[in-house]
C-alpha cells in the first residue's frame, strides 16, 4: 500500500502522476524525450538502459515495465533483455552497449564513480559523445524515477502479464499521461 493516498490499483509512477499532475507532466515529458526522442541509441537500447538501472536499484515496477517495453522493441531478439539483466558482461549485446551499460551502472551508484577509463572504453567501442550523454542522463533520470516510485511505495503488480501489456503500450505509444491528466 502506498505511503500516500493515491488511486488504488493504479501501478507505479502512474498513480503518482495522477496524484500530482503538475510534477508528473514534466517527468513524463522527460521520459518521452529520453526514451522516444531522437538519439543515436535505439529505443530498445534506451529502454534496456532504463530497465538495467531499475534492476540495479531493485525497483521491480520500473525494471519489469521497461524490460517489457525493451523486449517488445527488440522483437525477435527480445531474449537480449533478460540476458543483460541476468549477467550484462556475458550477454550478447555489443561491446559498445556493454561499455555504455557499465557507465549507466556507475551513474546508478554515484555519478562520480564514472571514470576517464570508463569513457575511454566506451569511445574505444565507438560510442559517440551523444550516446555517452544519453546513457548518463537516462541512468540519472531512472535513478530518480526509481526512488520516487519506491519512496512512496507505489503499487507494484506481481503478474508478469500486466507488465507485458504495459511494455507494449509504452513501446507503441510512448510516455503519455493517464487519460484524466493534461
Amino acid at each position: 500500500m502506498a505511503h500516500i493516498k493515491v488511486e488504488e490499483g493504479v501501478p507505479g509512477i502512474r498513480s503518482l502522476v495522477m496524484f500530482r499532475p503538475e510534477t508528473g507532466k514534466p517527468l513524463y515529458e522527460l521520459a518521452q524525450v529520453l526514451l522516444r526522442g531522437e538519439s543515436p541509441l535505439t529505443e530498445a537500447e534506451r529502454e534496456l538502459i532504463a530497465a538495467y538501472v531499475s534492476n540495479r536499484n531493485d525497483t521491480m515496477f520500473c525494471m519489469m515495465s521497461h524490460a517489457a517495453a525493451s523486449r517488445h522493441l527488440y522483437g525477435d531478439d527480445k531474449n537480449i533483455v533478460d540476458d543483460v539483466l541476468k549477467d550484462m558482461q556475458h550477454s550478447q549485446v555489443s561491446d559498445k552497449l556493454k561499455a555504455l551499460l557499465n557507465i549507466a551502472g556507475k551513474v546508478q551508484i554515484l555519478g562520480k564513480k564514472v571514470t576517464e577509463e570508463d569513457i575511454a572504453e566506451a569511445r574505444k567501442q565507438e560510442a559517440t559523445d551523444r550516446e555517452i550523454h544519453d546513457t548518463v542522463l537516462i541512468a540519472a533520470a531512472f535513478s530518480m524515477y526509481n526512488r520516487y516510485v519506491d519512496g512512496l511505495a507505489s503499487f507494484t503488480p506481481t503478474d508478469e502479464k500486466e507488465y507485458e501489456e504495459m511494455g507494449k503500450r509504452m513501446a507503441e505509444k510512448g510516455y503519455v499521461l493517464p487519460n484524466n491528466q493534461k
